[in-house]
């Protein structure tokens, strides 16, 4: 679109009705073509957009309380906790005016940490024995397994936990729902670390594709399927970039590497209904990021991280609002197939122990 700096009106009359009359034609022949392309496909063309109303005021009362009431029990609060803020984050995402609900309760939660604490203390106490054994055989042998667990219970705690979010997750009473199997995401990360063993690390980003396309291709919405169509390629690329860029732009290049990398995840997920695909899409710019990641580091320095609420809040908007559903989904047609009620967090404690969260 073409701006005028208009300095003479009476010279640039004329020039404004022809610009107007040809931005009219324009607009409709788009419109025209876009009518077109609906009778042939059936379908009206829209564009989807989840919309977040959370607001940093109101997290920052149930972030605050919980982190209150989790020190206060000394920890034991913590699952009920984690439910809550989650419960939050959740019925404040919106899709054609019906809110996302979570249906966790901090009990399922709780047991799933029971579990992992008691194998943690355990395997902690076995490396200890090792250790104090003084035998090099036994301390060879308790650090051995004590990482081995750690690097084979990765792809049973992402099993677990995507489909214990699927299942307490939903939207107009509609539940998600997770179908993989444990021993072919099993398979397919024992063949992702042995390669990028032998590779030195490159095939690291065909490892991580490979587990984003097997968990959003089993991963349901009523009669709405997930596909994935990244490729370790163009990973490696955004990361090789990034080493090949970030030291001679002093850091610079960040920004352009985390827009990359975002827009890699989300640009390359689809939808599909009726046969019919769907692809999302992140438009945003470097400049965003960077306006992202500034004021959020000063927000938290100069807080000293009591801003911390108002951060999440606008770091969930952030990618909400740059983030699109570029087609025809009838979501008045989705359906729940079959329930799964599927209620051991273990998997999902498991991945919150290491730090990495689903959301």
């Amino acid at each position: 679109m073409i701006i005028f700096n208009v300095l003479n009106v009476r010279k640039l009359s004329k020039i404004d009705f022809l610009s107007e009359n040809f931005q009219f034609i324009l607009q409709k022949k788009n419109q025209t073509n876009q009518n077109t392309m609906e009778v042939i496909s059936g379908n009206p063309s829209t564009t989807k957009k989840i919309k977040y109303y959370g607001k940093g005021s109101e997290f920052a009362i149930v972030y605050f309380k919980n982190i209150i009431l989790t020190l206060l029990t000394l920890g034991l609060y913590y699952p009920w906790a984690k439910v809550e803020i989650l419960k939050y984050h959740y019925q404040s995402s919106e899709l054609d005016d019906a809110r996302f609900q979570f249906h966790a309760t901090g009990m399922e939660v709780f047991r799933g940490f029971i579990k992992i604490y008691v194998i943690l203390i355990l395997l902690y106490v076995y490396l200890l024995f090792g250790i104090q054994s003084q035998s090099e055989v036994m301390t060879i042998t308790a650090a051995s397994l004590f990482y081995l667990f750690f690097i084979l219970i990765i792809p049973l705690a992402i099993h677990g936990a995507v489909r214990y979010r699927a299942s307490r997750s939903s939207w107009k009473g509609i539940h998600f729902k997770y179908t993989g199997s444990k021993k072919e995401l099993f398979l397919v990360y024992i063949k992702g670390v042995l390669l990028t063993i032998f590779t030195l690390g490159i095939y690291s980003a065909w490892l991580q594709v490979d587990i984003r396309k097997y968990v959003l291709s089993k991963l349901k919405f009523g009669n709405v399927s997930f596909n994935f169509h990244g490729s370790g390629g163009q990973l490696l690329w955004i990361n090789i970039k990034l080493v090949l860029l970030f030291y001679i732009t002093l850091g610079i290049y960040s920004f352009w590497y985390y827009k990359n990398l975002w827009r890699f995840y989300i640009d390359n997920t689809s939808v599909t209904q009726n046969g019919e695909r769907i692809y999302l899409s992140f438009k945003m710019k470097a400049g965003d990021v960077f306006e992202l990641l500034v004021v959020n580091f000063f927000l938290i320095a100069f807080t000293l991280g009591l801003a911390t609420p108002w951060v999440a809040v606008r770091t969930i908007n952030f990618f909400f609002r740059f983030s699109e559903l570029e087609g025809y989904v009838d979501t008045n047609a989705i359906e729940q197939s079959t329930y799964d009620d599927y209620d051991d967090a273990t998997g999902d404690d498991f991945l919150d122990f290491l730090d990495f969260d689903l959301l």
